[in-house]
This record gives C-alpha cells, structure tokens and sequence, in this order.
C-alpha cells in the first residue's frame, strides 16, 4: 500500500546575521544545499518548492527569493511549487508541501524562508521600499491607528492577560531570558550576551507591557526543509521525522477586536488530528516575534490552562533545557534571530534526532510542537521521530 505520510528529511540553514553582503539568493541555495546532503537527495530528485510569502517585490527585505527563482537557480523540474502570503502564516507553506506530497503532485518538496530586513534596511538603495501616496489594502486596519509593528497589537493581548489574569513582567521575562541562555548555546544564534532580569526590567518600553527585549531583530538568513512522500523514503540517507498533524488557523485583519489570537483555535484544532496529547510533547519550538506570542502558544496547546501561562513559565525552571518543556532550544527570533518560523521547525527536527550539541535536550526525544505566528495567522506543526 502506498504510504501517503510525509516526512521532513533535509534541513539546512545560512549563515545568520545583519547586514550581511552576501545575496539573499546565495543565503538561500546554501540552506537548500545544506538539507539536501542532509537528506542525501540530488537536485535530480527534488520536483516541488514551497515558500512564504514568495518574492514581494514592494518590501524586498522582508522576501528578496520566491520559489521559481530557486526552481531557476537550481534547475529544479519542477511538478509542484508555490509561493504566497495568503496561507496560515509561515509553515503554511510547510502544510501546503504536505498537500502536494499526499496528492501525489510531488515527492521531495523543498520549503524555504529567506529573510533579508538587515541588509536592505542598511543599503535601502539597493533594496528600496515601495511607497504609497495613499492607505490600502491590510494596511487600512493598522496604519490610522499608528500600529504599524505587530508589537502593537501583541501588546492588547499581553495587557489582557496582566488585567485579566495577572501576569507580571517578571513572568513575561521568562521568555528572554530563556531564548537569551539558549542561544549561547547555538553557534549560529545571531545574540551572543546573556540577559539578566535587571537588565530586562529596566530596558526601555517599546509597548506595554513589553520592553525591547520582548521583540527579536531584523536578520539576514535563510533556513530550509525537504518534505518528502513515505514512500520516497528509501532514496534518503537521513532520520525522517514524520508531520503526525497540523493546523492552521486565519482571523479577519479588519475585526479589532477579536477576543483570542488566532493561535488559540489552532492548538486546539491540532490535537482533534492526533492521539498524541500535550503531556507527550518533549520540545516546543514556538514562535516568539514578541515574547507574548510564545505565552499564548504555551497556552493555546494545553500545556496549561488559559491565563496561567504567566504562572507556567513562573521562575523559567519548567522552560528550560532539563525542564519539563523545554522551550525554543536554539533561542527562538528574539536570541538566535527573526527566521521567521522556519527556524522552530528546523530546531524541532534537530533535536528529535539528536543533533543540539550543546544546546541537545537529556533523553531520547520523540515528539515536537513547531509554530509560527499565533496572531490573526497561526500554524502547529506536531512532529515525531516513529
């Protein structure tokens, strides 16, 4: 019977850092090379390409590469690829390759996410943004109101909890604090110095109640993920890691006041996919764009229960490496650098096949959580090691 699972085989990453020189196209076929010897494929046998959002043209750091360049650069045959924004968020473009692969469209798909925000923002001559004499599109619902970063809507939702239920600003730091202590474990990590809480509680606000160790930083990289057929397995040399389940969620960007971030609806639509349940989960690698986001995560996939996220990460013991759930072990965006959810599902299959080093979970772990977004756009990917 033909074995219609899939399975991420390869992953690769860049170089991680900013301002770097070297073309983002380049960033990108290093990533892809690096999964490839992983997997132990040719570009002979890679028919898909999956990415988010594709090139965008109008912010040329925030997606310099869309996938029919990298069918272009590589001289990929192509039988499937996409590229879009209009998905549930970053490893949308992960469930996209997996939808392909159960269809029968392709058997090794490459998944790619090459970020540039660094480099262009330094050489805005060379990758200039597009500017509007007028308001549109998505940004009618945020540009009025001065909320041009996502931090200032993360931020509504973050003050809920502190009225709501109580969470502290020491609770939230745990999240820093911890990415920061992963992440000098990680030789590709972009930050490099330990946090303490003082230096937390005395950064400068950047909106309440998050500071500016809350948010991660524009980066330049590429990270990259072979997703192959079941039945392609014999032709990798490499540990599969099988998609168990995913989900995805998408809120309308024109309601300001949606009571849950779209992250809550997909931890629950994740586990109606599977019999695996939270407490057999041995790493979370969830999306930290701004500390809260990665709370709501913890919350929204049952590893507590709504509104005690704050007391769940209380003191970061439950968080850390030898924790309980040990959370964002490569140092998530806010220590290793804004990968933009690739790098959770990257680190999620590293650490189920033993590969951390330093930074490598005790035990023999089996079971993952990766997820990228959580706001109006959400995606979990649960991965295991069968």
């Amino acid at each position: 019977m033909k074995n219609v699972e899939a399975y991420i085989t390869g992953v690769g990453q860049s170089e991680v850092g900013m301002k770097l020189t070297r073309h983002p196209l380049l960033l990108t076929l290093d990533a892809v090379r690096e999964a490839m010897n992983e997997a132990g494929l040719t570009i002979g046998q890679i028919d898909g390409v999956s990415t988010y959002p594709g090139r965008v043209a109008a912010m040329p750091g925030f997606s310099p590469v869309g996938a029919d360049e990298l069918v272009d650069a590589l001289g990929i045959r192509a039988t499937w690829y996409a590229g879009g924004g209009e998905i549930t968020s970053q490893l949308g473009a992960v469930v996209a390759a997996v939808g392909a692969i159960r269809s029968g469209q392709a058997r090794h798909v490459v998944c790619f996410r090459t970020v540039y925000e660094a480099a262009a923002m330094a050489r805005p001559d060379e990758y200039p943004m597009w500017r509007r004499d007028r308001v549109e599109g998505n940004s009618q619902w945020f540009s009025p109101f001065n909320a041009l970063s996502a931090v200032t809507w993360t931020a509504q939702y973050a003050m809920r909890h502190v009225k709501r239920y109580g969470l502290t600003r020491e609770q939230l730091a745990q999240i820093a604090l911890t990415d920061r202590a992963h992440a000098l474990l990680n030789p590709r990590a972009l930050v490099r110095e330990p946090l303490t809480m003082d230096q937390y509680m005395s950064a400068r606000m950047i909106s309440s109640p998050m500071c500016l160790y809350d948010c991660d930083r524009f980066t330049d990289a590429s990270t990259a993920l072979i997703v192959s057929a079941g039945d392609a397995l014999d032709e990798v040399s490499c540990t599969p890691i099988r998609i168990a389940a995913m989900a995805g969620t998408v809120e309308r960007l024109s309601w300001d006041q949606a009571e849950w971030m779209a992250c809550y609806a997909t931890g629950v639509d994740l586990w109606k996919r599977t019999d695996y349940r939270p407490a057999d989960v041995d790493t979370a690698q969830l999306y930290d764009g701004f500390s809260f986001q990665t709370l709501a995560w913890i919350e929204s996939l049952g590893f507590c229960e709504v509104g005690e996220g704050g007391k769940f990460i209380e003191g970061g013991k439950r968080i850390a490496l030898d924790g309980e759930l040990p959370l964002n072990t490569f140092g998530g965006q806010i220590g290793a650098g804004r990968l933009h959810g690739f790098g959770f599902a990257h680190e999620a299959v590293t650490q189920l096949r033993g590969k951390g080093g330093a930074r490598q979970i005790p035990g023999d772990p089996r079971v993952a959580v990766a997820a990228s977004g959580g706001g109006p756009l959400a995606t979990a990917l649960l991965l295991t090691k069968d």
